[in-house]
């Protein structure tokens, strides 16, 4: 029989920011809601780090706004998913990387964690790349010495120590708008054309009969949902402490509903953001072969007429590199003690991971030249891709199980819709990746 747990318990999160926050029943709507805002922060800034740029500005600078709604309906996506995580957390106090390791047999278990731990490298090589190219477009750098740099963020999660949650939520908001005001600035520098812009939000099957449209719909998506977020979410909730009868499990899921619907929602309004300035400044002034982000910094000065868009630009790359440095150490936390059950320093994690994204980064610049940060960001968002079915399907398979769930588990509507989410987004990342495959096959050939 389904029993909730009678005691609230604490989510493992780093040590050196550890915190919850207690949610009492009496206090009025607005100031309860007030104190569920911020896990959706954290899981937010995963849905706009630099992996997301690279496939934007490419489908904006080629295809213009056609393909923003693929940006909106990958988001609405993501809003779905995360939200079934936050009540997995909720519901059953424990995160998925727990549930994960105790129903499934030991081996599987292992490849799940492993996988789990590949997108946590994937992602932070993406924050390497990017935050390393950021660091050349503001000071003229080599892509060497900025990834070089990058491997000093340790000091920043450091830095953290003795912090509570509200305190790292409050950072990585600060990031956040900073990413957003910054392109407040090149939209105003660059306007779009608002006729357009509404034309490109209506799905379109065809504008996706093109093949590399299609590709880049992928890519988008591909980018958009991030594996490590569902693993993260169902265990940061946790940190706002309930009452653990029926009512209050109840309004904690509601209240977190705004939180996960509100951060998405600005991190979608971001991502559309980086589209839409793509077609506005390049595609509208007939540069449609845009196809990575420093080619697109290089053009906004000439096209917009001032060097504060580029700036703004360089900046906003820079803290959606760092903001995702944050959640990263923290995802890699949870995985590691859900899945393994074994607690270490939060800066040693941080150093395993970034040393591990070091490596592909170095020997991609080095063996590719500078100028492949584009197709190594492409490939970390397909390694994002390998690995989504795998932590969907255990979260749809708890969320839906009455005997872990009880009441609040999917209705049948909601079961129907995620499973039929769940063989869409495996379908188009097996494309994603053959598609992948197939072309650096080629590549390979033609070298040979």
């Amino acid at each position: 029989m389904f029993r909730l747990p009678t005691t609230a318990t604490a989510p493992f999160c780093p040590s050196e920011v550890r915190g919850t926050v207690a949610v009492p029943t009496d206090l009025p709507f607005a100031k309860k809601l007030l104190r569920f805002l911020g896990p959706g922060l954290l899981v937010s800034v995963g849905y706009m780090d630099p992996g997301n740029w690279a496939t934007d500005i490419q489908a904006g600078s080629q295809y213009g706004y056609q393909l923003l709604f693929v940006v909106v309906l990958s988001s609405i996506a993501a809003m779905m998913l995360q939200s079934l995580s936050m009540r997995l957390g909720i519901v059953t106090g424990e995160d998925l990387a727990r549930h994960t390791a105790r129903a499934y047999r030991p081996w599987a278990a292992k490849c799940m964690w492993i996988l789990a731990e590949l997108s946590i490298v994937a992602c932070d090589l993406a924050e390497v790349l990017g935050s390393a190219l950021a660091f050349k477009l503001l000071f003229d750098l080599s892509l060497p010495a900025g990834i070089a740099l990058t491997a000093f963020d340790t000091v920043i999660v450091l830095g953290l120590q003795g912090k509570g949650f509200r305190q790292v939520e409050a950072i990585v908001l600060g990031l956040i708008a900073t990413v957003g005001l910054c392109f407040a600035v090149q939209l105003i520098m660059a306007p779009p054309d608002w006729r357009a812009l509404g034309s490109g939000l209506v799905p379109s099957l065809h504008v996706l009969q093109d093949k590399d449209a299609l590709y880049l719909a992928i890519g988008i998506l591909g980018a958009t949902i991030m594996p490590h977020n569902l693993y993260l979410h169902s265990s940061i909730v946790q940190t706002r402490v309930v009452k653990r009868d029926d009512a209050s499990i109840a309004e904690a899921i509601h209240l977190s509903r705004f939180d996960t619907i509100g951060s998405l929602a600005l991190a979608l309004l971001i991502n559309a953001a980086i589209l839409v300035l793509a077609a506005a400044a390049f595609h509208g002034n007939g540069h449609t072969d845009i196809a990575d982000i420093e080619s697109a910094w290089q053009l906004l000065t000439p096209i917009t007429g001032g060097a504060a868009a580029a700036i703004c630009f360089a900046v906003a790359l820079f803290a959606s590199g760092q903001s995702s440095t944050f959640t990263g150490t923290i995802a890699g936390q949870i995985i590691f003690e859900g899945f393994l059950g074994v607690k270490i320093p939060c800066w040693q994690r941080r150093l395993i991971t970034r040393g591990l994204a070091l490596v592909p980064a170095f020997i991609g610049v080095m063996v590719l030249g500078e100028h492949a940060v584009g197709r190594m960001l492409v490939l970390s968002q397909v390694v994002l891709s390998m690995q989504l079915p795998f932590a969907m399907y255990p979260l749809l398979r708890f969320t839906g199980d009455t005997n872990r769930m009880g009441h609040f588990a999917n209705t049948p509507v909601m079961v129907v819709l995620s499973w039929l989410l769940f063989v869409a987004i495996s379908a188009a990342n097996v494309w994603l990746v053959m598609d992948v495959f197939g072309l650096s096959l080629s590549v390979f050939e033609c070298h040979h």
